[in-house]
């Protein structure tokens, strides 16, 4: 299993020498090898990676500060890569946002390795908030940045509470992902919610799609 090479780049400073494409995905690879194999996170340890990805433990050290940000790159490297948004209207963005959610909940349910590090995360205070402060915030303030774009374009009432409003469009998805794990993820949910949660948001005199 092999899905490295679609992991996203993230922003920061670099770490020591400059990064070698191919070593970051014999590691990230090296701790999917691992996970296959059933290792749980807690006997996940630097040094085992190290030797299975055939690296010394520095050169992770070196782009990594410990293995909780290490297991929060092999998420992103297993999960769908970030959407890019359209930029044509905030209804738009919001859609292909959703989208995005839906279809990491269909991966969760088609993914073995996926589930089990989904249960590992949240057996794990350390490294829920590493994953929290790495993939769900930045997530969700560019929720909230598009919704301040279409409030200030007029799309959306100026008396809406953004966190509120957020939270309308993303529980739908999560809730059939998390909570309902039977219920349908169909491809056109992401436009219903949106237009569904609209109707009510939207100034009088918006124009609709």
């Amino acid at each position: 299993m092999s899905l490295a090479a679609d992991r996203p780049r993230t922003d920061g400073p670099a770490r020591g020498r400059p990064r070698s494409e191919a070593v970051e995905r014999a590691i990230i690879e090296g701790v999917m090898k691992l996970l296959e194999d059933g290792v749980p996170f807690a006997e996940l340890s630097i040094e085992r990676v190290a030797r299975t990805a055939g690296v010394g433990k520095a050169t992770i050290y070196r782009r990594w500060a410990g293995k909780e940000e290490l297991f929060v790159d092999v998420v992103r490297a297993a999960e769908p890569p970030e959407p890019e948004l359209p930029g044509t209207s905030m209804r738009d963005d919001l859609v292909v946002l959703l989208d995005s959610l839906r279809l990491r909940g269909l991966a969760h349910r088609s993914s073995a390795i996926l589930h089990n590090v989904h249960a590992q995360i949240k057996s794990s205070p350390k490294l829920w908030e590493a994953y929290h402060t790495g993939v769900i915030l930045p997530r969700r303030d560019l929720g909230l940045e598009v919704l301040r774009r279409g409030r200030r374009d007029g799309e959306l009432r100026t008396d809406v509470d953004l966190e509120l409003a957020n939270d309308m469009f993303v529980g739908p998805i999560l809730v059939r992902s998390v909570m309902r794990p039977d219920a349908d993820l169909p491809e056109d949910l992401a436009e219903r919610i949106v237009d569904t949660v609209l109707a009510g948001l939207r100034p009088p005199d918006a124009t609709r799609p």
